[in-house]
């Protein structure tokens, strides 16, 4: 619940009225946050003069357990700091384990990656283009969200088994092959949640009270990107023309070029980054319908490699990066030459992104507070891991 520390208080000290600031907690457990988030704002009246996010109320220890389990099982710990983008999570830590191993994958394993990889990116920002607009009190978008991400669920739990935590990476490839029929129905569901995607133009970008709260509002300046490593969507909604997929290639997406949109737009506002993130959500589907036309010619294939009883990557360090649905996802490798991992370090989008808003809250007023904190799209489990 909102507590206050500190009561605004006013003296009188020679004639001369004095005030003291108010000290307001926002959470960690209020309707305005995403999860176990704290915001400690210092409030000047009606606008905010400093704030400070307190993180850590769900801290896990994760990086730790890391080290007592082996490289086959630490896919299962991955996959949970950001429960919207589990897939792509468990997708980095493989990246650098086959790394270290120097291993190939099969080709078909990597066009399977590449497009499960853009799905669990669509079920991760449908889930913010629906709840986005009910924090500023929208209810019906959040309905048709959960319609389009109900479309794809589907699918990715009939390939893995899993709603959430789908557990279907290896080191090496995947777990299985797909099943049979499989391509035809997640090529029908990419064009059911496209053919309606128009839904979100009409009814949140064209609604004049949703623009009212959004445009002009938390303008996050280039400099502030820059200097706290802000990625993803945040950055790209303020000019930052940046995207792993295409700078720095990996998986399928270096042969993905003609059909990869990097979406930016320049005014770095509230309203920007909704835009971006529907405009990933399209190009998203462009890039599954391009990897399932890939997939259709590859000759039928194996989708893993043989590996030994006992995994041991070889003494030394790497670091994989991935560029996952909120932002840069970092994995940083270090063996002794043993099953377990020495050191795994996890650089985390939602975690860079967040340290932003002691920047940004300043200066803004406490009503425009929950429309700048919904528009940073995180994930709390992904800030203290």
């Amino acid at each position: 619940m909102t507590q206050t520390e500190t009561s605004a208080t006013t003296v009188s000290i020679g004639g001369a009225a004095e005030s003291t600031d108010m000290v307001l907690n926002i959470g960690p457990q209020h309707p305005s946050t995403h999860g176990v988030l704290r915001l400690r704002l210092v409030l000047d009246g009606e606008r905010i003069g400093a704030a400070e996010p307190v993180v850590g109320y769900m801290h896990r220890g994760a990086e730790k357990l890391f080290e007592a389990r082996d490289y086959r099982q630490i896919i299962v710990l991955a996959n949970r700091h950001d429960w919207l983008s589990a897939f792509s999570n468990e997708l980095g830590v493989v990246l650098g384990v086959e790394r270290m191993l120097g291993m190939e994958v099969p080709e078909r394993a990597v066009w399977v990656r590449t497009l499960l990889a853009e799905l669990n990116r669509v079920l991760n920002h449908m889930m913010f283009l629906g709840s986005y607009p009910l924090e500023l009190g929208g209810i019906t978008p959040v309905f048709h969200s959960f319609r389009e991400r109900e479309e794809l669920q589907n699918v990715m739990e009939e390939i893995s088994g899993g709603r959430m935590h789908y557990m279907f990476n290896r080191v090496g490839g995947l777990k299985e092959d797909l099943p049979a029929g499989w391509p035809g129905r997640a090529r029908r569901a990419v064009a059911a949640v496209r053919g309606r995607l128009d839904t979100f133009d009409r009814l949140v970008l064209g609604n004049e009270i949703f623009r009212g709260r959004t445009r002009g509002v938390g303008v996050l300046g280039q400099d502030i990107v820059h200097a706290y490593g802000v990625s993803g969507p945040l950055a790209r909604a303020s000019g930052v023309d940046f995207d792993l997929r295409r700078d720095e290639p990996y998986l399928a997406y270096g042969e993905l070029r003609d059909t990869l949109r990097v979406v930016t737009r320049p005014e770095g506002d509230c309203l920007a980054r909704f835009e971006v993130l529907l405009g990933q959500v399209h190009n998203s589907l462009e890039l599954a319908d391009a990897c399932l036309d890939r997939l259709a010619e590859l000759p039928p294939g194996p989708v893993n490699q043989r590996l030994p009883k006992v995994l041991k990557a070889p003494e030394g360090a790497t670091y994989a990066w991935t560029e996952n649905p909120l932002g840069l996802n970092g994995y940083y490798l270090v063996s002794k030459g043993e099953k377990t991992p020495y050191r795994l370090k996890l650089r985390s989008a939602s975690y860079n992104n967040i340290q932003a808003l002691s920047q940004l809250l300043p200066g803004t007023l406490v009503a425009d507070m929950v429309a700048i904190l919904g528009s940073f799209f995180f994930v709390v489990g992904d800030i203290d891991k």
